[in-house]
């Protein structure tokens, strides 16, 4: 009988030691060597509201910014540059709440914000505020490669951008035409409460996506780093230099090396109630779960239950990629080692 019991446990002590743990998923192994994903900010972007000229636009700048950083990384270079690259094509753009196409505050003025995070060092870089910044992003990074500082804002961060040689532009150069007639809605809308059916699409449209628009992109370079970076013109209608989630290390930026690179785009002070960049991060490392559950979890379940609206772009360690948004669309892209090309827009 002694020498049964101790065969039974024999087995089953092969048994396990020779039990696969748990399966593997697609998202626990390498996928690509490479990759970079972007986006351009969250919000409700309907078909019904896009007209097909604008929609290709849209589209076409996104691809151009997505293929900027994928050429970089294709070719060697890093994921920091490769972040830069992709961020400059949609700062030099109107279409987007950055840079160029930054909104305007209730002082009818564009502040601008964006941040950096390199995942090998956990290095990163931030600007908050700047009004002269050609691109806010390369500012950020001057913070971060040049300063003892990681964030710096207002008027002290143009004098330091325009003291380290970036570009510096004259207020004007940020006004455009459809971003300022947003802000006059928006402020009309304060004035008075018109009746629904008074309302055009598009103005609705503006008043629900007054506190959206957002740039970003997060790269995996050949050598294995990853970096994120936001960029953004804020919320319209801010007042007090209202600072939200994209400068902000851990809720619109996040990067490191061993879990995966987080940009976030949305309702920014509730990305930063949530710590929601380093919270997807944190989930990976502390519960040991894939990318896309993290990102589902913390978009689509923490929140959401919170109150917030927008959405992240992330990518993990092993190349693999998450476009999560709890809104009705994101303008998205992104780009693998085999040149597999996605540009979306709208939920599907």
């Amino acid at each position: 009988m002694k020498y049964l019991t101790s065969l039974l446990i024999a087995v089953a002590f092969v048994s396990c030691k020779t039990t696969v743990p748990k399966e593997e998923t697609k998202e626990e192994i390498q996928q690509n060597e490479f990759a970079i994903v972007i986006h351009g900010g969250a919000g409700t972007i309907l078909k019904k509201n896009m007209t097909p000229e604008l929609e290709k636009a849209y589209q076409e700048k996104l691809e151009e910014a997505v293929r900027k950083g994928y050429d970089i990384l294709k070719n060697g270079g890093s994921s920091t540059k490769a972040v830069e690259a992709s961020i400059h094509v949609m700062e030099n753009s109107p279409l987007f709440n950055a840079g160029k196409g930054a909104v305007f505050t209730n002082a009818e003025t564009n502040e601008m914000d964006a941040s950096i995070m390199e995942g090998a060092t956990l290095n990163a870089g931030a600007v908050a505020g700047v009004k002269t910044v050609k691109n806010p992003i390369s500012a950020a990074i001057e913070v971060m490669n040049n300063s003892n500082h990681v964030l710096l804002s207002g008027a002290g961060a143009d004098q330091f951008s325009k003291e380290k040689g970036l570009e510096i532009m004259d207020p004007s150069y940020f006004y455009t035409d459809r971003r300022f007639k947003s802000l006059q809605r928006i402020k009309d809308k304060e004035k008075t409460e018109l009746d629904h059916d008074e309302k055009t699409a598009f103005y609705d449209s503006d008043i629900k996506n007054s506190k959206f628009g957002t740039v970003g992109c997060v790269a995996l370079d050949k050598n294995g780093n990853i970096t994120a970076g936001t960029s953004t013109g804020g919320m319209t209608n801010k007042r007090w230099n209202r600072i939200g989630d994209s400068p902000i290390i851990g809720a619109g930026t996040y990067a490191n090396n061993n879990t995966c690179g987080v940009s976030s785009t949305g309702w920014g002070e509730y990305f930063i109630r949530g710590v929601v960049a380093h919270d997807i991060a944190a989930q990976m490392e502390y519960k040991n779960v894939t990318l896309k559950e993290a990102t589902h979890d913390v978009i689509q379940n923490k929140l959401t239950k919170l109150g917030g609206t927008g959405g992240i772009i992330a990518l993990d360690k092993n190349g693999n990629i998450s476009f999560e948004f709890n809104t009705a669309g994101m303008y998205r892209a992104s780009m693998n080692d085999k040149g597999e090309l996605i540009v979306k827009i709208y939920k599907e």
